[in-house]
C-alpha cells in the first residue's frame, strides 16, 4: 500500500475515533447531574407566610449556579415538592424524594414542625439534608444528627437578641428600667414559636424583666380574642410575638378592635419578615413595628461583603423583581433562602467532589464539617462553621449565624440592632400615630 494513502487512511480513521470520542465525552458531561429534592410550602397557610418566598430564592439560586456552569461539571438537577404546610405531606415527600425519585439529597423547609420529624427521619435513612430556613433549636438539639446542617439562625438567638436590643434602650427610650420593664411572650406553639419563647424568657428572666404574660396559641386558631383580653389585664409595655402570617394578621386585627396598647411590638421571623404581606393587610398599622431576622442581604453595605457576593445580590434581587413585579419592600426571606443555597452550592458541594469523591451523605457531611466561612463571606453577612464531634449539643448548627433587629417604616426596612449596623434611630416607643400606642 501507498505510504502516503496509509497514513492519510489512518489519520481519518483517529480523527474520526477521536471526534466520536469527544462526542461521547460531551454527550457524558451533559448527563452529569446532582438531583436535588427542594421541598418548601407552595400551598396552605406557610405558604403565604414566607416559605413561598423561601423557596423563590432557593430557585432564583439553582438557576444562577446552572447558569454558570452548574458545580465541578454537573448540572443541578431540582426537584421541587410542596410540603402542603403539612408536617405529614412534608414527611412523606422527603421520603418520597429519596425513594422514588432517588435524588441526592434534600434542601430547603420552612417550618420547623416539619424539620423537627424530617429530620430524624432523613438521618435514619443516611441522606444528607441542608436547611434554609427552620430556626428551632429543637430541630438539632440534643439528637446529634450526622447528616443534617442548617447554616441559619437558630430561634433562641432571636428570642435572645429581641430581649438584649430592649435591655440596651429600655432606660433611654423609655424612661423604664429593665428590672422594671412589663414583657409578654405569645407565641404560636409549635416548635418554631417554643424555641423562640423560650429564648425570650430565659434572656428576660436573666434580664429581671417582668413577664406578665408568656402564653402560646395554634397558628390555626380562628379567633385570638381571648388572648388580647389576657394582655390589656397584664398592661405590658412590650410585647414579643412569634407567628406566621395568618395568625399575626388575625391578632394585630383584633387587638386594634379590643383597643389593646403597647409601648413597643417586637416579631421573630416568619410571618413578621414579610412586610408586603404585613403592610397588604394592615395598612400603616405595621409602622415602627420590630422584626428580628437575619439581615436582609439588600440591606447590608455591600463593602461589608467579600469581593464578588455585592453582584450576586444584585442577581438575585433582579430576578426576584421578574418574579414578583412591582415589589415594594424586597422580603429578607428570599435572600435568606439565596444565600444558605448558595453556602451549599459554592462551597460544600464542590469540596464533597474534590475532596471526599463524591456527593454521598458522608461525603457530604465531611465536606459540610470543613466549612470556614469568616465574617462577610455569605450573601447574609455572617459567616458559616458547623461545630465538630462532641463540640456541641447542637450538631449541624452554624456557630457564626447571627440575626439583627429591624424596623418597618412606611413599607421601608432600617436596621435597627446591633448598633454597628443601625441605619435608624430606633422609633420607640410607638409614636402616637400609632393605633397602638400607649
Amino acid at each position: 500500500m501507498n505510504f502516503l494513502k496509509f497514513a492519510r487512511r489512518t489519520l481519518l480513521t483517529v480523527a474520526s475515533g477521536t471526534a466520536i470520542a469527544a462526542l461521547a465525552f460531551g454527550a457524558h458531561a451533559a448527563d452529569k447531574k446532582i438531583k436535588i429534592g427542594v421541598i418548601y410550602d407552595y400551598s396552605g397557610p406557610l405558604a403565604g407566610g414566607g416559605s413561598d418566598l423561601q423557596a423563590l430564592g432557593a430557585k432564583i439560586m439553582i438557576d444562577h449556579i446552572n447558569a454558570r456552569g452548574g458545580v465541578e461539571g454537573y448540572m443541578i438537577e431540582p426537584i421541587y415538592a410542596d410540603a402542603q404546610s403539612k408536617p405529614e405531606v412534608a414527611i412523606n415527600e422527603a421520603v418520597r424524594l429519596i425513594e422514588q425519585e432517588k435524588v441526592d439529597m434534600l434542601l430547603g423547609f420552612f417550618s420547623s414542625a416539619q424539620c423537627v420529624p424530617v429530620a430524624a427521619k432523613v438521618d435514619s435513612l443516611k441522606k444528607f439534608m441542608w436547611i434554609t430556613t427552620c430556626i428551632s433549636p429543637a430541630v438539632l438539639k440534643d439528637r446529634n444528627l450526622k447528616y443534617v446542617f442548617r447554616p441559619q439562625v437558630h430561634g433562641g438567638m432571636f428570642g435572645e437578641l429581641s430581649v438584649e436590643f430592649l435591655n440596651a434602650n429600655s432606660q433611654e427610650k423609655l424612661g423604664i428600667a429593665p428590672k422594671d420593664l412589663k414583657v409578654a411572650i405569645i407565641h404560636e406553639d409549635g416548635p418554631y414559636g417554643s424555641g423562640v419563647a423560650a429564648g425570650n424568657e430565659g434572656a428576660a428572666k436573666k434580664a429581671g424583666m417582668k413577664i406578665v404574660l408568656n402564653e402560646g396559641y395554634s397558628a390555626t386558631a380562628p379567633d385570638l380574642s381571648s388572648l388580647v383580653t389576657k394582655l390589656k389585664r397584664g398592661r405590658p409595655d412590650v410585647i414579643l410575638h412569634t407567628g406566621y402570617n395568618p395568625d399575626i394578621t388575625l391578632f394585630l386585627r383584633q387587638a386594634k378592635e379590643q383597643g389593646l396598647r403597647f409601648k413597643a411590638l417586637i416579631g421573630h421571623g416568619a410571618g413578621y419578615g414579610v412586610a408586603d404581606k404585613l403592610y397588604d393587610a394592615l395598612g400603616n398599622d405595621i409602622n415602627h413595628v420590630y422584626n428580628v431576622d437575619p439581615v436582609s442581604i439588600w440591606l447590608l453595605d455591600p463593602k461589608s461583603l467579600q469581593a464578588g457576593l455585592p453582584a450576586i445580590t444584585d442577581a438575585v434581587g433582579a430576578e426576584y423583581e421578574k418574579a414578583k413585579p412591582g415589589v415594594t419592600v424586597k422580603s429578607a426571606h428570599v435572600g435568606m433562602a439565596a444565600s444558605n443555597a448558595h453556602v451549599f452550592l459554592t462551597d460544600v458541594l464542590p469540596r464533597a467532589i474534590k475532596k471526599y469523591g463524591g456527593i454521598d451523605a458522608e461525603a457530604l457531611r465531611k465536606a459540610s464539617l470543613d466549612t470556614d466561612i469568616p465574617e462577610g463571606g455569605a450573601l447574609l453577612g455572617f459567616g458559616v462553621k458547623f461545630p465538630q464531634e462532641g463540640e456541641s449539643d447542637m450538631m449541624g448548627q452554624n456557630m457564626r449565624a447571627s440575626p439583627v433587629v429591624m424596623q418597618y417604616v412606611d413599607r421601608k426596612i432600617y436596621i435597627a440592632w446591633p448598633k454597628a449596623l443601625q441605619t435608624i434611630d430606633p422609633v420607640l416607643p410607638l409614636p402616637k400615630s400609632s393605633p397602638y400606642a400607649k
